[in-house]
């Protein structure tokens, strides 16, 4: 992996800075998802455990540089602590002379959350002085924040500058299971891509359209591979500038004798709604002026197939608009049929993709769900992710 962890360094008595990724979704000051918090309790408890003086710092939300009283970090802290069993302190501010007289009185074995970074515009400048007034409140740095690894922001990259740097227990399984997929999978490797827009996934399936042994297209993006084939696709959302691109991708499949599965029946709806009128229909029957709303029963038992036999599968983006439910059941179908799979490593993306799986109560049943939506995409795509580089370059020396 190419950085140290926090079980390469001393941890009594010391404190330790460590960014995590609290960025949870909130209702009435109440945290309603808390998977990101319970994602994170393996490197807290190890070092409390050890004694060390825990500071936690994340951000919530974008508040755009300012205070907005709804991103507090409060109602996070207030869940830490009944997951952590008490002793878990908050400061309304993460740096100033309140920040740090509160972490001077934390005892060894402490746990303390420090506000929201994003309400200092410096933040996401990634700016000096700001880093290194996080940097004072510790002795070491510990990045547990996959989500947020790649943005280089004061907490992620900046603090490295200032402090001896290692990864947390989740940063260091996220970039192990990632890296498998794209480094030493399990043979087949197949790639499921979904999601609404092509564009957002070009450079995914670039790199890993070398690495992939079967690779399947749904949800809207698939429109567009339609239209690269002639097909008449109603309203459904197209990216007509990438049809060369797609033309491009499906050739370069076939010469390299890569199964490139595409949905061969949808469900399509006469509006955009919850509500619509629907209909199950060819591809090549698509009627004018409808949408594409999901992968027909067809498609989902030819999808099931092909996965049987996997021996690696990554998943990114649903196969339909699956937050309605007459458009959920090839996302639904596609998440049970992973985790039946018996003898195959299944690698579930961040983002909406994480959602449906921790929704229908199969993350436990996956191999790896990734807490990292844009981060996940971007170490997929073969890009360096800052806050994992900065690890790198600052390496913790014991």
């Amino acid at each position: 992996m190419g950085i140290k962890t926090v079980r390469d360094i001393e941890v009594a008595g010391r404190r330790i800075l460590v960014r995590v990724d609290l960025n949870v979704p909130l209702e009435d000051s109440r945290v309603t998802d808390d998977t990101r918090i319970q994602a994170v309790l393996p490197t807290i408890r190890y070092l409390a455990e050890r004694g060390g003086r825990v500071v936690l710092c994340s951000h919530l939300g974008r508040p755009q540089g300012g205070v907005k009283e709804t991103l507090r970090l409060r109602p996070v802290a207030e869940r830490l602590r009944s997951l952590l069993g008490g002793n878990v302190g908050y400061v309304p501010q993460c740096v100033g002379p309140q920040a740090a007289e509160a972490v001077g009185q934390l005892p060894p074995g402490g746990v303390l959350l420090l506000e929201n970074v994003r309400f200092h515009p410096e933040e996401e400048k990634n700016d000096a002085e700001f880093a290194r007034a996080l940097a004072s409140l510790a002795e070491v740095f510990v990045n547990d924040a996959f989500g947020a690894a790649h943005r280089a922001h004061a907490s992620t990259v900046g603090v490295t500058r200032y402090l001896p740097s290692v990864a947390g227990l989740l940063l260091e399984r996220e970039l192990e299971m990632l890296g498998k997929v794209l480094h030493n999978p399990r043979r087949p490797l197949v790639a499921i891509m979904g999601g609404a827009k092509l564009s957002d996934k070009m450079a995914v399936l670039g790199n890993l359209l070398d690495r992939v042994d079967l690779l399947l297209i749904g949800g809207g993006m698939a429109a567009t591979f339609f239209l690269a084939q002639g097909l008449r696709v109603g309203r459904s959302l197209v990216e007509p500038d990438r049809v060369q691109y797609v033309a491009g991708v499906m050739e370069h499949a076939r010469q390299r004798g890569v199964p490139l599965l595409l949905p061969t029946d949808v469900v399509a709806a006469e509006e955009f709604g919850r509500d619509a009128r629907h209909q199950t229909v060819d591809v090549a029957a698509i009627p004018d002026g409808w949408y594409i709303m999901d992968i027909g029963p067809r498609t989902i038992a030819a999808f099931k197939e092909a996965l049987a036999d996997s021996g690696t599968v990554v998943w990114n983006g649903p196969m339909g608009v699956y937050e309605w439910p007459a458009f959920e059941r090839g996302t639904r179908e596609l998440a049970q049929t992973l985790a039946g799979l018996k003898n195959a490593e299944t690698i579930v993306g961040g983002g909406s993709t994480a959602e449906v799986v921790q929704a229908l109560g199969l993350a436990g049943r996956m191999t790896h769900v990734s807490t990292g939506g844009g981060a996940s995409l971007e170490f997929l795509e073969g890009r360096a992710l800052p806050g994992v580089a900065a690890l790198k370059q600052h390496v913790a020396q014991e």
